[in-house]
């Protein structure tokens, strides 16, 4: 082969992979900016918010049912539910919104409940 010849095709070989390397760095920008519309979306409809909630009882399963009737009785107005993370059951009040919020249920609540308490959550 001649010099020419091989200079030529050096620069085509050269030429080519380039031209390859620039489409393939783009179809990957665009796989990326993708990925990222996506995970932005995703956040949007998928928040992770924190809330308050006021603990009446820990403790085992018939228990925490009765606490939960008794303030029901007592307090028909919130919403109170019984959650089960092993190994215990708990009594809690609400989805407050803010803590000061929390805190002044709570002090209603105390004087029936004493040992309640505020403890913050993620929804």
């Amino acid at each position: 082969m001649s010099l020419n010849l091989r200079k030529i095709l050096i620069v085509l070989i050269i030429a080519i992979s380039s031209s390859y390397s620039t489409i393939y760095s783009q179809t990957e920008k665009e796989k990326i900016n993708t990925l990222i519309t996506q995970k932005r979306s995703f956040n949007k409809n998928n928040k992770v918010s924190t809330v308050y909630k006021i603990q009446l009882f820990n403790g085992v399963e018939k228990k925490a049912y009765a606490k939960k009737n008794q303030f029901q009785s007592i307090f028909p107005m919130y919403k109170v539910k019984i959650i089960y993370i092993t190994p215990e059951w708990k009594t809690q009040v609400g989805n407050f919104a803010t803590r000061l919020e929390a805190d002044r249920i709570l002090n209603i609540i105390q004087q029936k409940f004493i040992g309640a308490f505020v403890l913050k959550d993620k929804i």
